[in-house]
């Protein structure tokens, strides 16, 4: 029987990185013909009015603090392609660049502040308007802004967790210990603010990711740290989908705001809505994945929209006050 050559061993994760990059690499384009806005922002506020909405946020709700999107015009995906988790936890070397750049550019994050977005998605959950907020972002803002019962549903970049033995540890305490591994660093690197990509890091030249130091586990020194967040290839945290789940279940309709869906862990809340009969709307400067599947597409900016929506809310308020 003449024998066949084994084939080579898929390198760990193939299949999961493959995904990811098609994930990555999907295009959000026109599906649906724009509605007209009247029409659009009339039934987004019924929906605030009866309909007791779940909030689904993306990176187009913080770009108005200073944090670019991916997708958009200006997004950080036409420049730079983000990690995957396949590749952070089976190469060092790329795991070495991602917390060089990260050491860089997280300090634009952390100087972000909650924009009125943020601010007024916040007031509408204590006001009983939504049913709850979960977020796509990393960024923190909402959670800046005391949005109760909030769900971040990709984690958040201010937590640090070693791959290795689980520990957590706080951001600040883990870019203090980087800082004094690496004195004089950040005084040496000139980086335009405006590139800062919305997972944190920051475009750097071969030199300084080589001059780089990274520091180890304060529980069992292990380099395979990472920042508590949904790489691209990796899936969502099961507590996580659970709650965002139950927000889901409580709700009479699905808003999403500032995101183009592109991305199943929060356009499959859109395709449950559609089966479930709960109406489905969208706030986006862009297209969105939703948009064949929405009742209401308005395209316009995030903030101007949410301050009309809350004027009129507002007005009604003092007409049966």
């Amino acid at each position: 029987m003449p024998s066949h050559p084994v084939p080579p061993s898929p390198s760990p994760g193939a299949n999961g990185h493959r995904a990811a990059l098609r994930s990555i690499a999907r295009v959000v384009e026109d599906a649906a013909p724009l509605q007209d806005p009247t029409i659009a922002r009339e039934g987004i506020l019924d929906l605030l009015r009866r309909h007791r909405p779940m909030v689904l946020t993306g990176a187009g709700v913080s770009t108005d603090s200073g944090i670019p999107d991916y997708r958009g015009p200006s997004g950080s995906l036409r420049r730079d392609r983000p990690m995957t988790y396949q590749e952070f936890r089976y190469d060092a070397g790329a795991r070495h660049r991602y917390w060089a750049r990260s050491f860089v550019g997280w300090r634009q994050m952390n100087r972000a502040e909650p924009n009125p977005a943020h601010l007024l998605l916040a007031r509408w959950q204590r006001e009983g308007i939504l049913a709850g907020v979960v977020t796509q972002n990393v960024d923190g803002l909402h959670a800046a802004a005391c949005t109760d019962g909030l769900v971040a549903l990709h984690g958040d970049l201010d937590r640090v967790i070693c791959l290795h033995c689980g520990a957590m540890e706080d951001r600040r305490s883990f870019d203090a210990r980087l800082e004094a591994a690496n004195p004089g660093y950040l005084e040496a690197v000139t980086v335009d603010p405006r590139l800062v990509n919305p997972d944190g890091d920051v475009t750097l030249d071969q030199h300084w990711v080589d001059r780089f130091q990274l520091v180890g586990c304060l529980v069992c020194g292990s380099m395979e740290l990472k920042p508590d967040v949904v790489y691209f290839g990796e899936n969502v945290p099961a507590e996580r989908k659970a709650a965002a789940q139950e927000i889901f279940a409580r709700a009479g309709s699905v808003l999403a705001i500032g995101t183009s869906l592109a991305v199943m862990s929060g356009f499959t809340f859109a395709l449950n809505a559609v089966k479930t009969g709960k109406p489905v709307a969208t706030i986006n400067d862009g297209p969105t994945r939703a948009d064949t599947r929405a009742d209401f597409r308005w395209r316009t900016r995030v903030v101007p929209a949410l301050q009309w929506l809350q004027t009129q809310l507002s007005a009604e308020s003092a007409d049966t006050g």
